[in-house]
C-alpha cells in the first residue's frame, strides 16, 4: 500500500515539477520589470490590483500558500504520511512561529497571515502574543521556560531561534532512521550536507553582520550527530563551521582545502577578498537545488524522492519571493538572478 501511494505522489509530483519555475522554465523570470507582470505569470487570472507595496505582501504570501497546497496535495497521497515528510512540511509552522517572535520584538500584537497546513497544523496562531497558549501541548513547548526569561517587547530571541533550528532539523535526521534504508538514502545524503551548509551560513552572518567572537558564534550552531554508518562516528554536523571559525575573514589563502571553499567569493581584481556572507548562502542554495533535482529523479516513487520534491518546491519559493522583492526595489528579474548567482 505504501509502494502504491508512492507511485501515485511521485507521479503527481512530476506533474507539478513541470509547471513550476524550475530548470528551463526559470528563465521566464528574467525577463520581468513589474510586480503585476510576476503576478499575471505566477497566478494568471487571478491578479489583483494593489498598491506596491501591498502588492508585494500579498503576492509573496501567496507564493507561499501555492508551495503549501501543492506539498499537502502530495502528502495527501498517503493515509499517513511518513514523518520526514509531515515534518517538512511543519518547516512552514516553524517559519510563523518566528514570524510572530519578529512581530512581538517590534511591539506589535497583530499576527501575519499565516500558512495553511491542514491537518498537520498544532499552533494556535489566533492566541499571539499569548505565546503560552499559543505552544501549549504542542512539540514545541520546550521553548515555553525560555520564553519566559524575556522581557517583553524588544527582546532578543536569537537564542530561542537557534533551540527551534536544532529541534526541527534532529528531528528531521531522526526521522529518516524510521524509513527503510533505500528509501532514505538521497534525503540522508541531501539533508547531512543542508545542515553543514546552513551552520556555515550561521557562522558567516554572525561573524561579518554582527562582529559575533569565534567563541560567541559556537553556541549557535547546531551540533548534530547522525547515528553511525551515514558519517564517521560521532562526525558533528557543525564540524566544517566550526574549522571556519579558525581562519580568518579577510585572508582568503586560510581557506584553502576547507570542504564548502568552492562556494566562496572570488577574489577582487586588486587581490583584496572579505568573506561574503550572501554569496556563500547562493551558491550553497544552488549547490542544494541542484543535488535536490539530480536525487528527485534518481530515486522515483521512494520517499526520498518525496522529500526532495519538497526542497524543489520550497526552492521556487524562495527565488520566486526573491524577485517579487527585487521587483518592489526597482530591480528587474535579470538584475535579481545576478544577484542571487541564479544560472537561467
Amino acid at each position: 500500500m505504501m509502494r502504491d501511494a508512492g507511485s501515485y505522489a511521485y507521479a503527481r509530483a512530476c506533474g507539478i515539477i513541470g509547471k513550476s519555475f524550475l530548470g528551463k522554465r526559470i528563465s521566464a523570470l528574467a525577463g520581468l520589470h513589474t510586480l503585476s507582470e510576476l503576478d499575471r505569470l505566477i497566478f494568471p487570472g487571478l491578479q489583483k490590483e494593489l498598491p506596491g507595496r501591498e502588492l508585494l505582501v500579498d503576492l509573496e504570501h501567496r507564493i507561499v500558500e501555492r508551495s503549501v497546497r501543492q506539498i499537502l496535495s502530495i502528502l495527501n497521497s498517503y493515509r499517513q504520511p511518513p514523518r520526514l515528510l509531515t515534518l517538512m512540511l511543519k518547516a512552514y509552522e516553524y517559519t510563523d512561529i518566528k514570524a510572530c517572535f519578529q512581530q512581538f520584538i517590534g511591539g506589535k500584537k497583530n499576527i501575519l497571515p499565516v500558512s495553511d497546513i491542514g491537518r498537520f497544523k498544532t499552533v494556535h496562531f489566533e492566541m499571539f502574543p499569548d505565546f503560552a497558549a499559543m505552544l501549549n501541548k504542542t512539540e514545541y513547548n520546550f521553548i515555553l521556560r525560555d520564553l519566559k526569561s524575556m522581557q517583553g517587547p524588544g527582546g532578543d530571541f536569537s537564542y530561542i531561534e537557534t533551540k527551534l533550528d536544532r529541534h526541527f532539523y534532529m528531528d528531521l535526521m531522526e526521522s529518516l532512521y524510521h524509513i527503510p534504508e533505500h528509501e532514505r538514502e538521497e534525503a540522508q545524503k541531501l539533508l547531512i550536507h543542508e545542515i553543514s551548509l546552513r551552520n556555515c551560513v550561521w557562522a558567516f552572518r554572525l561573524r561579518s553582520y554582527y562582529q559575533k567572537s569565534p567563541q560567541e558564534t559556537a553556541k549557535y550552531l547546531m551540533d548534530i550527530k547522525p547515528r553511525a554508518g551515514s558519517l564517521k562516528r560521532n562526525a558533528s554536523l557543525a564540524r566544517e563551521a566550526y574549522q571556519s571559525l579558525e581562519f580568518g575573514m579577510d585572508s582568503r589563502q586560510q581557506w584553502n582545502g576547507w570542504k564548502w571553499e568552492r562556494f566562496l567569493n572570488p577574489e577582487e581584481s586588486n587581490g583584496q577578498w572579505a568573506a561574503n556572507p550572501r554569496y556563500f548562502q547562493n551558491a550553497a542554495s544552488q549547490y542544494i537545488y541542484r543535488r535536490a533535482m539530480h536525487s528527485f529523479h534518481k530515486s522515483p516513487t521512494t520517499i526520498g524522492a518525496i522529500f526532495c520534491f519538497i526542497k524543489l518546491k520550497q526552492f521556487e519559493e524562495d527565488i520566486l519571493t526573491s524577485v517579487a522583492e527585487g521587483l518592489a526595489l526597482g530591480m528587474d528579474g535579470a538584475g535579481v538572478f545576478k544577484m542571487l548567482e541564479v544560472k537561467k
